[in-house]
């Protein structure tokens, strides 16, 4: 089912601040999807889904290959699953390392997943331009 990413409905708000391990996809050269485990915070004001990483990470390097194509960021998907709920945000991801986008990225892991991340000087985040939603999470939404 679609979601309108800049205005979800509570359920599914709700189930993207739960406690859950998520899913992220990018894209290798040679087109095959990588899928990797990550948490995922959702941030629907501002449009952004984000991942922390470490800056010589796979899921780095394909997002960094694939925002060069064409400026506008890498193609990716995050996605969650709880049972018979789900949830998926796809859009355009850029890097970054600046310190405060990467604490911001921090702050808002630390709220969904009630821990400080570890120290990691080499992290950075992946922030996803949110233009696309899916899902069921809650009675009656979608299939």
């Amino acid at each position: 089912m679609a979601i309108d990413p800049g205005d979800p409905p509570a359920p599914y708000l709700s189930f993207w601040r739960e406690r859950h391990l998520c899913t992220l996809t990018t894209l290798r050269p040679d087109g095959t999807p990588h899928v990797v485990p990550v948490g995922v915070t959702y941030d629907p004001e501002a449009g952004l889904a984000r991942v922390l990483a470490n800056k010589s990470s796979r899921k780095v390097a394909h997002v960094l290959a694939a925002s060069g194509l064409d400026g506008e960021g890498a193609r990716v998907a995050v996605c969650q699953v709880d049972g018979r709920r789900w949830a998926t945000l796809e859009g355009r991801a850029v890097v970054s390392a600046e310190a405060g986008r990467v604490a911001e990225g921090e702050r808002r892991y630390e709220e969904r997943y009630g821990r400080v991340p570890r120290v990691n000087p080499d992290r950075v985040v992946i922030e996803i331009r949110v233009d696309r939603a899916l899902g069921k999470a809650g009675p009656g939404e979608g299939a």
